[in-house]
């Protein structure tokens, strides 16, 4: 996903969406757009899933949620130390 960017680009803009389902941002996903936090993204998923030993897919009461989302769902209700291998 990295991309070198002139000094003065931010972000950018793109009409053909490529990536691993799971590991791209939702920014990137929805609407096209991709940036250094783009690459954040992907970094902070693979983290998890060192730390989880997870593999990103569905999770959850009703298997619905992403792994990032699982992880902050357990985090928001006090029980982030479950997420950990």
């Amino acid at each position: 996903m990295a991309r070198i960017f002139s000094k003065d680009e931010q972000e950018a803009n793109t009409a053909k969406i490529v990536g691993t389902y799971g590991y791209v941002s939702p920014e990137y996903l929805k609407k096209g757009l991709y940036s250094v936090k783009s690459d954040m993204y992907s970094f902070g998923v693979l983290l998890l899933q060192i730390i989880g030993g997870k593999v990103t897919r569905y999770y959850g009461e009703h298997e619905n949620l992403t792994l990032m989302e699982y992880a902050y769902e357990l985090w928001k209700e006090g029980r982030g130390t479950e997420f950990a291998d």
